[in-house]
């Protein structure tokens, strides 16, 4: 069963311009939302774990790191 999608507070002129887009189309402004939402998401892919991390590792390289096996001694120690 399709889903609902509701957007509040859209600036007349937009709203304005998406019915002038439909209306071009031959289409209903709701119609029209949905095709530029299907065309603006068609080729989004979700990141794989390793380009995450990659971009993780890329973003944390200038922090100082500490050994997780200095953190697991210092655990045990404060035991």
């Amino acid at each position: 069963m399709p889903g609902n999608l509701h957007v509040r507070n859209l600036e007349d002129d937009l709203i304005a311009k998406l019915k002038m887009r439909a209306a071009r189309h031959g289409r209903s402004a709701e119609a029209e939302h949905r095709e530029i939402l299907r065309q603006a998401l068609q080729n989004e892919t979700e990141p794989d774990f390793d380009s995450l991390a990659a971009e993780l590792r890329k973003l944390t390289a200038s922090r100082k790191q500490t050994p997780s096996e200095a953190l697991l001694r210092e655990g045990r120690d404060e035991r």
